[in-house]
């Protein structure tokens, strides 16, 4: 029988798992407050900026299911959200010409207005909330922190 690496069979210490529990409390705050600023500064939601943001990268179109898979949404929590965006003006759809089983999602000209007019007033709370809480050693810290999380993720 193989052995279970020390790192892997103890439990975590106390310490750890108040900062494990900071992390989450944290980060809840800091979207809570991003989420209300951005509502307030541009009246999207995280939900439609983040769909602006990966249709902006796309040049204004992507096919629905690639949106849904950059975005790491489920297809039907999208198409929910395309479909109360689209009533906004926000985005429109249209069957995809290479496939009659797919749709493509694409960005308005009041959509394209509504990110570029968020876009600013939304890095400046980022900037508010998140970068001006952090020193230059801080932030080399933490993203050295980050890249080992996501290297152990794999």
């Amino acid at each position: 029988m193989a052995r279970v690496p020390a790192a892997q069979r103890r439990s975590m210490k106390s310490d750890e798992l108040a900062v494990w529990r900071s992390l989450i409390d944290t980060t809840t705050e800091l979207r809570r407050r991003l989420a209300t600023q951005l509502a307030d500064d541009s009246q999207l939601s995280p939900g439609d900026y983040a769909v602006l943001l990966a249709l902006s990268e796309a040049d204004g179109r992507r096919r629905s299911s690639e949106l849904a898979a950059s975005m790491d949404w489920e297809r039907s929590r999208l198409s929910h959200h395309l479909g109360r965006m689209e009533k906004r003006g926000l985005i429109a759809r249209e069957d995809c010409a290479t496939d009659n089983r797919g749709a493509e999602v694409l960005m308005t000209e009041a959509g394209a207005a509504a990110f570029t007019g968020a876009t600013l007033p939304h890095m400046r709370a980022i900037k508010q909330h998140f970068a001006d809480a952090l020193t230059p050693e801080q932030f080399d810290a933490l993203s050295d922190a980050l890249r080992s999380i996501n290297e152990h993720l794999g």
